[in-house]
């Protein structure tokens, strides 16, 4: 409780206290004004220092950070120099100059930028930042899949490991799940795909998709908890507040939502459309940094928390670059065999029009092959 209490305070875990000076204020101003809705004046002058010193500090390291949508407001807004959901963040990680990269996220994320960038330098402030559905599966278990289904494409959620994407022949997001799964099944001649770790998002783009899907039990702990009476219960009290699902949610959940889409197409959702009201299914940090671009439509906000996402602190990422804390390594065999199914995702070309999924059809059950 004592670090904490320092912490709070602007005072760096090495013991260096930060101060909240009219410099820094005015260096942070910019974030401030965006932030102010979602952070109290009292953290401010906690987190604004670090702030300016960790900016200060990408310059002298070379470095840039990679902030995932779930970040909280302060680090998404404060410190990302890219931002956004885990495609959009592959495809930085991939052309970024800088020779150290500090992700902002879980750890499967820092291992995609590594195996795209195997000579940089790359950063997690908190090893401990896991994911439940990616620690769902190992390579091993995609061996025996393999041996299970010999010659069905397999699609592999990004949300994995190195070495379980290294079994894999070609990843995939939530924004271009549908599409990558079609595509796999054209290259392989394949009436059906197998399409791991998440059972809710497999069984939602078996909805859209002719293709038939072979699916594995894994569930992302903060999706797998709203239910369809949730939905319900908040259209009941918002009349009019329009629900934007994420495709990790159970289908029942999309059943009743008003639009299912990956983060990034959430976000296009608020900021092109400007909904009076809205809702956000998904994780807790996505409606406040969503919100400080979407000043006039209001948040309702039933989320779940990630615990993973929140081990992510400015203090952390004040620490992992000051002294290049906690570097992420993949053994370079297996990162060569990962980068090619990552690869092949980022070089498909755009969809005709934005991915979205079709509530019409996710209306209609489509069984799955549970593995």
């Amino acid at each position: 409780m004592l670090i904490l209490s320092i912490r709070r305070l602007g005072m760096a875990a090495d013991g260096f206290h930060l101060p909240f000076t009219p410099e820094v204020e005015r260096a942070t101003a910019p974030v401030w004004d965006k932030v102010q809705g979602h952070v109290t004046p009292m953290e401010w002058r906690a987190q604004a220092p670090l702030i300016a010193a960790i900016n200060r500090l990408k310059a002298d390291k070379d470095a840039v950070i990679l902030a995932h949508n779930y970040m909280t407001p302060e680090i998404f807004h404060g410190v990302g120099d890219f931002v956004g959901d885990s495609l959009a963040l592959a495809k930085e990680a991939a052309k970024s100059k800088a020779r150290v990269i500090v992700q902002a996220g879980v750890h499967f994320m820092a291992e995609t930028s590594k195996v795209l960038s195997p000579d940089k330098t790359v950063l997690i402030p908190d090893l401990r930042a896991g994911c439940s559905l990616a620690a769902s599966i190992t390579g091993a278990d995609v061996r025996l899949i393999k041996q299970r289904y010999p010659g069905v494409p397999v699609v592999t959620y990004v949300n994995t490991t190195a070495e379980v994407k290294a079994e894999t022949d070609i990843c995939c997001t939530s924004a271009n799940a549908v599409q990558v799964v079609e595509e796999a099944a054209r290259l392989f001649g394949a009436d059906r795909v197998i399409l791991i770790p998440d059972e809710f998002l497999a069984r939602n783009v078996a909805r859209q998709t002719a293709i038939r899907i072979i699916a594995w039990q894994g569930r992302c702990e903060v999706h797998e908890r709203f239910t369809a009476e949730d939905i319900l219960e908040i259209k009941a009290a918002y009349p009019g507040a329009e629900v934007l699902a994420h495709p990790e949610c159970p289908a029942e959940v999309i059943e009743v939502s008003d639009f299912t889409g990956s983060t990034a197409a959430m976000n296009d959702y608020v900021l092109t459309r400007k909904p009076k009201r809205v809702v956000l299914i998904t994780e807790c940090s996505m409606a406040d940094n969503v919100a400080a671009d979407a000043r006039e439509t209001e948040f309702v906000r039933p989320c779940n928390l990630c615990p993973h996402m929140k081990r992510i602190t400015l203090e952390n990422i004040y620490e992992a670059l000051l002294y290049g804390m906690h570097e992420v390594t993949v053994d370079p065999a297996i990162a060569e065999r990962a980068r090619l199914a990552v690869q092949r995702m980022i070089d498909l070309p755009p969809p005709a029009k934005p991915a979205r999924y079709d509530l019409v059809k996710a209306r209609h059950h489509v069984d799955v092959e549970l593995i």
